[in-house]
């Protein structure tokens, strides 16, 4: 329906201000009920006829007009900043914004800012910069950022906190954790959003006990809101802590309202952390007391259900995902249901899903797609499948895929010849190399007694400064984390410890255990010294640990770097069943939950 607007009488005399201002009073009303840009348009033309671009009222009008289009046609907007007499820092930070916060033109917002020097009829204000650097910070365009951080110091707005947030937020977006924090303790003045935003900046780089001290620090001066309490949820997620994650939470259900407690952002960070933390228990209450659910809350309760080896139900969530008719599987959920497959050895269903996801779903495999299906195939025997798999991707596989075969390789006792084909295209990857790879290999040859090439290896590693990663086991008590390597006597209770691993061996001789030595392969050593090795593997230290300190009743919570061996694997097994405890334990891969002599893997990993 077109618009009737009538103009002013003598819309260029100056002395008929009145029915002038009523006029634009009169456009400033229809634009604020506008319905579209056909709408809009139809103003807009009235504007250009019936108004004077010296009139004082005229640039507000414009700057009105600037703001409606530039959050509904990007492209008009642009061809109308030109056409605007006597712009303001309003009308440019508005289109700047625009394109900030647009989702496929954030570069046009520096180009716009550049231009916007460039011209220097209009300087940069206080607003100007954080749209911009949200644009570099998206983009990772750390080169312009810094030179518009320049421009900052040069007009003098390095004291304004909102320009200083938004500055903290860019160097973290662009990996300088560094520069955000010299931002952060150089401002004069901090508000919560500053905190939140270091606090964040820390989780994202993953220094999460940085960021929770930061939390400490900031209690005295700001009671948390939704945002720190959803970077505190992931921090503890990051570090594994459940008894702080559990804290966390409760203490956003007694202090936040409804609105944060409800939030789909906040829950998704919830199950996350849960499952992160070894409780998938926890996870899924969360999940199911969720009266909103997206795409990543299922995705979160699928991965959790793989990660903890609760295949049935990693599927049953996927399949009432599928039912719904406002969600859509996308790719991560993808990797969740072949993760899941992958750890349950489910071959026929793993291929299932794949196609699934490429024939009805439309979704282009990614190299994790690729590398869930070569492991799964792999693990369960099928390695020369997995090669012609690998052989057949329209990807350059990575390092990682390269090294399930080769564990694979080493698992399966595959043939020399083939566990050689595969470890030189690993150590060929442009990828750097981790001395897993090594062991691995000279875990292959000493399985088939070929002590020379063992010795080989370990030169090959001297000669490039590769250290075998040593292993590293942590366990929470009483919010505090304990941490033990290999052979460790560091503790403070290594006494003790060792004392417990006196009784454990005791026990486990009493009921029959013969130690598997063929974790401990990488010299041609007596049996004796490898069977020491083992005992001082760094999750039976934690194990031993929390044996003494933790109390009745509380499962036994284990993180470490890297897979877990067989025996240890048979150990925690018997210990568990032994001494009547629950053991969780996060390897490098998954978690294991240790219970009544049975693990949740099923001896597969």
């Amino acid at each position: 329906m077109a618009l009737v607007v009538a103009p002013p009488s003598n819309p260029t005399s100056t002395t008929t201000r009145f029915p002038i201002h009523r006029h634009h009073k009169h456009l400033l009303n229809l634009l604020e009920n506008c319905k579209g840009m056909s709408q809009f348009k139809q103003i807009h033309a009235h504007a250009l006829r019936t108004t004077t671009p010296n009139h004082p009222d005229t640039l507000y009008l414009y700057s009105r007009i600037m703001h409606f289009s530039a959050f509904s046609d990007l492209h008009y907007s642009s061809r109308l900043l030109p056409q605007i007499h006597h712009t303001n820092s309003f009308i440019w930070n508005t289109l700047i914004r625009a394109y900030a916060w647009s989702s496929h033109l954030k570069d046009q917002s520096i180009i716009l800012y550049r231009r916007m020097l460039i011209e220097g009829c209009v300087a940069p204000d206080k607003h100007t910069f954080p749209f911009v650097l949200k644009a570099c910070a998206f983009l990772s365009a750390l080169c312009e950022g810094q030179q518009i951080h320049g421009q900052v110091l040069k007009l003098g707005f390095d004291s304004d906190k909102y320009v200083n947030n938004s500055l903290i937020h860019f160097y973290v977006s662009c990996g300088c954790l560094d520069l955000s924090v010299k931002v952060f303790e150089e401002m004069p003045e901090r508000n919560l959003v500053s905190w939140n935003a270091m606090i964040d900046g820390f989780v994202q780089s993953g220094e999460f006990v940085a960021a929770l001290r930061k939390f400490v620090e900031m209690q005295d001066l700001f009671d948390p809101d939704g945002f720190t309490i959803q970077s505190l949820v992931s921090a503890c997620g990051g570090l594994g802590t459940l008894s702080l994650g559990m804290w966390v939470h409760a203490y956003m259900l007694r202090n936040c309202d409804s609105i944060v407690q409800n939030d789909v952002l906040m829950n998704n960070s919830l199950v996350d952390m849960y499952c992160k933390c070894g409780s998938i228990k926890m996870a899924r209450q969360v999940f199911d007391r969720m009266d909103k659910r997206d795409v990543t809350s299922w995705n979160s309760m699928i991965l959790g259900f793989a990660m903890h080896g609760e295949i049935e139900n990693a599927v049953e969530a996927f399949d009432s995902m599928c039912e719904m008719k406002n969600i859509m599987p996308n790719s991560i959920t993808f990797i969740g249901v072949l993760s899941a497959c992958n750890h349950g050895g489910m071959v026929c269903e793993g291929k299932k899903y794949f196609d699934l996801m490429v024939d009805v779903y439309k979704i282009e495999p990614r190299l994790e797609h690729y590398g869930c299906m070569v492991d799964l195939l792999a693990r369960s025997g099928l390695i020369n499948e997995a090669l012609d798999l690998v052989s057949s991707m329209p990807i350059k596989p990575d390092l990682v895929i390269w090294r399930s075969l080769l564990d694979a390789c080493c698992k399966r006792n595959a043939d020399i010849e083939l566990s050689e084909r595969v470890a030189k295209q690993v150590l060929a990857s442009e990828e750097r190399v981790s001395s897993g790879v090594y062991v691995l290999l000279s875990k292959i040859y000493a399985s088939a007694n070929r002590w020379e090439e063992v010795g080989l290896v370990r030169n090959m590693m001297s000669e490039k400064g590769i250290v075998k990663e040593p292993g590293c086991s942590s366990i929470e008590l009483e919010g505090e984390f304990h941490r033990f390597i290999s052979g460790d006597t560091s503790h403070p209770h290594t006494k003790e410890i060792y004392q417990t691993l006196n009784v454990i061996e005791q026990r486990l001789q009493n009921v029959g255990y013969v130690p598997d030595l063929s974790p401990a392969t990488m010299i041609d050593e007596l049996d004796d010294r490898k069977q020491n090795s083992l005992c001082l593997h760094s999750e039976r230290l934690a194990i031993a640990f929390g044996l003494l300190k933790s109390r009745p009743g509380i499962p036994i919570r284990i993180f470490k770097n890297l897979r877990v061996c067989n025996d240890c694997h048979t150990v925690t097994k018997l210990i568990s069943r032994l001494f009547d405890v629950d053991i969780v334990v996060r390897d490098r891969v998954r978690f294991h939950h240790f219970k009544d002599g049975f693990c949740s893997c099923k001896d597969y990993w």
